[in-house]
C-alpha cells in the first residue's frame, strides 16, 4: 500500500474494530451508548435545519475538524508530527485553534501519558474503547478524553466511565485514576476553553453498563 493511500486511508477511519480473544466483533463504547436519547442534538439538528443549513454536510466538516485536533494533540503527546494532508484549509486552520488552545492548557500542567489512544477490549464485560490519554497529570492518575464544540453534554461522562472499567483490567489497582478530565476544546476563536474534573465516574460506568445491556438485547433479538 502507497503512502497516499495509507495517509487517505487514516484520515477516513472513523471507527476501530473490537474483537475478544475468540475473534468475535464487539460493540464500542460509542456504539454502546447509541442507545441513549440525545435530546440536545435532536434541537441542534433542528436548528440547522430552520438556518437552511445541510445537517449531513455541516456534520461532516465538524467531524474533519475534530479528528484533526484530536490528532495533532495526540501525535504531539507522543512526540511525533502530524500530516494535515486530505483535509481541507478551513478544517486546518480550525484544528489549529483547539491545538493551540491545548497547549495553553498544557503549559500550566506536568503531563505524564502512559496510555494515547490505545484500543482497549473488556473480557468482563465484552465491548471496546480508545481512551485518550491515561498517565499523570500533576502526579495524578488521570483518565481525560478531549472533546472539540460548544458545551460538555452527560454522555462524554458516560463515555469517560466506559474507559475507566476498561482500565481497570488493564492497569494494576495502584494505578487506577482517581482523577477524571474532560477537555472541550472550542474550535473558533470566540468559542471557550472549558475544563470539568470529577474524582470518580464510578456511577457514570453503572450508566454505561446498562446501556451495553440494552445494546445487546436489541442485538440479540434480531
Amino acid at each position: 500500500m502507497n503512502t497516499t493511500e495509507t495517509a487517505v486511508r487514516e484520515s477516513s477511519r472513523v471507527h476501530t474494530i473490537y474483537k475478544d480473544a475468540n475473534g468475535k466483533r464487539l460493540p464500542s463504547v460509542t456504539t454502546a451508548l447509541g442507545v441513549l436519547a440525545k435530546p440536545a442534538l435532536i434541537n441542534w439538528a433542528y436548528g440547522l435545519g430552520l438556518k437552511g443549513i445541510d445537517k449531513d454536510t455541516y456534520v461532516d466538516e465538524l467531524a474533519g475538524i475534530g479528528t484533526l485536533a484530536h490528532k495533532m494533540i495526540l501525535r504531539h503527546l507522543r512526540g511525533e508530527g502530524c500530516d494535515t494532508d486530505n483535509f481541507s484549509g478551513q478544517q486546518i486552520n480550525l484544528s489549529e485553534n483547539c491545538f493551540i488552545k491545548y497547549l495553553e492548557w498544557e503549559k500550566a500542567h506536568k503531563v505524564e501519558p502512559e496510555i494515547i489512544e490505545e484500543p482497549l477490549v473488556s473480557a468482563i464485560h465484552g465491548y471496546g474503547g480508545t481512551p485518550d490519554f491515561y498517565g499523570r497529570i500533576d502526579g495524578v492518575f488521570t483518565l481525560m478524553d478531549f472533546k472539540t464544540g460548544k458545551a460538555i453534554y452527560d454522555d462524554f461522562w458516560y463515555q469517560l466511565g466506559g474507559y475507566d472499567l476498561l482500565l481497570a483490567e488493564r492497569v494494576k489497582p495502584e494505578g487506577w485514576p482517581t482523577a477524571f478530565r474532560i477537555l472541550n476544546i472550542g474550535r473558533s476563536e470566540d468559542e471557550k476553553f472549558v475544563e470539568e474534573t470529577r474524582s470518580s465516574v464510578a456511577h457514570e460506568a453503572q450508566i454505561f453498563l446498562h446501556a451495553l445491556a440494552i445494546y445487546k438485547l436489541k442485538r440479540n433479538g434480531k
